[in-house]
């Protein structure tokens, strides 16, 4: 689990990879009671400028909900990516949602 923030808060999350073939079972992981109230975020590896045939499941939220998510995940054979990969996908991440929200804010201007 790794931490990201501003200094005034902090939250929480961990990044999972998850294969194509594997995308089905991200339904299992989400309908968890726990882990269904963090927020959740899949991404495309493509979506995110990377190659590989894989996408990235992050799930941001409390220590209880990070630990069943992590419980479940490895169950299912997600791979939970260390905290160098994690960082650069949270980076990529913040980076794709900071652009789309100001194109947002262009066509309302």
């Amino acid at each position: 689990m790794y931490s990201a923030g501003n200094g005034d808060y902090v939250m929480t999350y961990v990044i999972f990879e998850v294969k194509s073939e594997d995308l089905g079972k991200i339904n299992t992981i989400v309908k968890d009671d726990l882990v269904s109230r963090q927020s959740i975020l899949t991404r495309d590896a493509s979506s995110l400028d990377m190659k590989g045939d894989v996408s990235f499941l992050k799930i941001e939220g409390s220590d209880a909900g990070l630990k069943q998510a992590k419980a479940i995940a490895k169950e299912l054979g997600f791979k939970v990516l260390n905290k160098k990969k994690a960082a650069d996908i949270n980076k990529r991440i913040a980076e794709q949602e900071d652009s789309a929200a100001s194109g947002m804010g262009m066509i309302f201007d």
